[in-house]
């Protein structure tokens, strides 16, 4: 004897729970396609949107980046909206994700004359394309809550940052209680269809044993995002 036929709704209910449950246990799905479709639905709007809620973090890691010398890569370039700020000095490389994004980042590039960019790549951040050590400073920001597998995407940080080179990541980490808490906890099982994930634990980009944590700062607006800064070990100190 045949089932009777489930109903539409009946048929969403076991995924709607699937997400609420996942969000409560903080492990609510992203995955490279959701990541790609939520972001080629920003990337039209992003730099008058998140772009400038973001700003005050951008600003902060780029004056820090700006008194290194060397190469940098910047994980999650986005539009490119840092890019005209990094001092010419500096030679940049820039990864991202999304196409749409890239696009934007490249015209911004060009209209802008930015001869210190050195690249634009589509790159997937869990496996970065570039040998160890290739650069001084490498910085996430806005990346880790969007990534399937921020642990993954920390090593590959610091394994292409070179010894005694920089980690800089500005990121958005939940709030255990209070009204933040509350409403975060609440938009968690909607993650896949906002592009990032509102429960995120900063334990999950405390990963690596060659990284020391030598600054952190919450940051404008509302201390929604924190700044962490890592200095990576030299070999000697890592093999000690």
């Amino acid at each position: 004897m045949r089932p009777p036929l489930r109903t539409e709704a009946q048929q969403r209910t076991p995924k709607l729970f699937k997400r609420f449950t996942d969000a409560a246990e903080g492990t609510a799905k992203m995955d490279e396609d959701s990541i790609k479709s939520a972001y080629r639905r920003w990337a039209p709007v992003y730099d008058h949107t998140f772009g400038r809620v973001a700003a005050e973090g951008r600003k902060h890691a780029v004056e820090i980046i700006n008194q290194s010398q060397g190469r940098v890569l910047e994980v999650g370039v986005g539009t490119g909206l840092s890019l005209p700020t990094y001092h010419r000095r500096l030679e940049i490389v820039g990864i991202d994700l999304s196409p749409e994004m890239l696009e934007k980042a490249r015209e911004r590039v060009a209209s802008e004359g930015l001869t210190n960019v050195a690249g634009l790549h589509e790159m997937d951040a869990g496996d970065l394309k570039f040998p160890d050590a290739s650069f001084d400073t490498v910085v996430a920001m806005y990346v880790m809550t969007v990534v399937p597998e921020p642990e993954k995407v920390m090593r590959e940080l610091s394994r292409v940052c070179r010894p005694g080179g920089e980690v800089i990541i500005v990121n958005h980490f939940s709030a255990d209680e209070g009204m933040r808490g509350w409403v975060e906890r609440r938009m968690a099982p909607f993650a896949d269809m906002l592009g990032w994930r509102p429960v995120f634990d900063v334990e999950r980009v405390l990963v690596c044993e060659d990284l020391k944590l030598v600054e952190k700062r919450g940051l404008r607006p509302w201390g929604l995002f924190t700044m962490m800064r890592f200095h990576k070990a030299t070999a000697a100190k890592a093999a000690a």
